[in-house]
């Protein structure tokens, strides 16, 4: 069974704000928003694009990819727009005194 993993402090990650962290050999980025911290692989299902660089919408909380544009829900890593059609994976989060603890998805 999978167990949450430091992320980060709660404080190196403004709101808004993205911090990208290697956790188990995976590139994950880690996002506050709107007062709530998500996590996401950074990858663009779409073409392999790097999340962590895309443009942060507190409004819809989403994040889009550098390369083509398309949005990815910070909630649940639905692919919002085109062209990606496929979800990236998201991952739970949760806070631990001052620290953002992640719990990867295997999916």
């Amino acid at each position: 069974m999978a167990e949450y993993l430091p992320a980060a402090k709660v404080s190196e990650i403004p709101d808004p704000g993205r911090l990208l962290v290697e956790l188990d050999d995976r590139l994950i980025v880690v996002l506050h928003a709107a007062g709530s911290f998500y996590a996401l692989d950074d990858i663009c299902t779409h073409d392999g694009g790097p999340l962590s660089d895309g443009e942060l919408d507190t409004e819809d909380l989403s994040i889009a990819c550098p390369r083509h544009g398309a949005k990815f829900s910070l909630r649940d890593g639905a692919a919002m727009t085109m062209p990606a059609i496929q979800p990236t994976v998201s991952h739970e989060v949760k806070i631990e005194d001052d620290t953002v603890m992640v719990k990867l998805n295997d999916s």
